[in-house]
């Protein structure tokens, strides 16, 4: 089992990311898009790793906390939710506005994550309750504010918003409602084309679909 991977971010193309580690070999990561967004070009890195083995593949999905892993592992528990669904969640709500949702038993606030439904939701909150509290400080201390300056990336904005609408889709969102989400964090940012990135776009069509 791979539980560290540290190394230099060779690649990025959401929401995966290639770390190349101090003897030569590049690992293929993926990630929660929040995650992702925190990443750099050539950033030397370290993740928390969980690997899932199937018979086609075997995937590496890494995290930039401990604690981090462990609520992935712990929602992976769920009945019905898979690797997918899990970074959906991570994804598109922050580590302590998951365990404030389930708390305060939100059925609203988690149908907002791509491929929950409401049987779903209630599923999560009987399930999470007690694994959540359990988990404890860790989980809630994790909770990152993320800077949204980024250093710019020689790509044109059309190749961006082909990257944003891609990660989006992987992520569990129809075409419709990511590219509403880009127009959205397109008119309301101050970023201008010289300042574009996948990530900073990213990060602001999230916010977009998380109101």
């Amino acid at each position: 089992m791979i539980a560290l991977l540290q190394g230099q971010v060779y690649d990025l193309l959401a929401p995966m990311a290639v770390i190349m580690t101090a003897n030569g070999v590049g690992y293929e990561v993926e990630l929660a898009l929040n995650a992702f967004c925190q990443l750099q070009l050539k950033q030397t890195v370290t993740l928390w790793t969980h690997l899932v083995v199937r018979e086609d593949a075997q995937l590496l999905y890494g995290f930039l906390s401990q604690a981090e892993r462990d609520l992935f592992r712990v929602l992976l528990k769920v009945n019905g939710v898979g690797a997918k669904m899990a970074l959906a969640m991570m994804s598109t709500l922050s580590l302590a506005e998951l365990h404030r949702h389930i708390q305060n038993q939100d059925e609203h606030a988690l149908t907002k994550i791509p491929g929950v439904g409401k049987k779903t939701a209630q599923r999560l909150i009987v399930e999470l309750t007690d694994k959540l509290t359990h988990l404890g400080a860790g989980v809630v201390a994790t909770d990152v504010q993320m800077d949204i300056t980024l250093p710019n990336d020689t790509v044109s904005e059309a190749v961006v918003i082909a990257e944003v609408e891609a990660a989006l889709v992987s992520l569990g969102y129809r075409d419709k409602e990511a590219q509403a989400a880009i127009k959205v964090a397109r008119e309301h940012s101050d970023l201008g084309t010289a300042d574009l990135t996948t990530q900073s776009l990213l990060k602001l069509a999230l916010r977009a679909l998380a109101v």
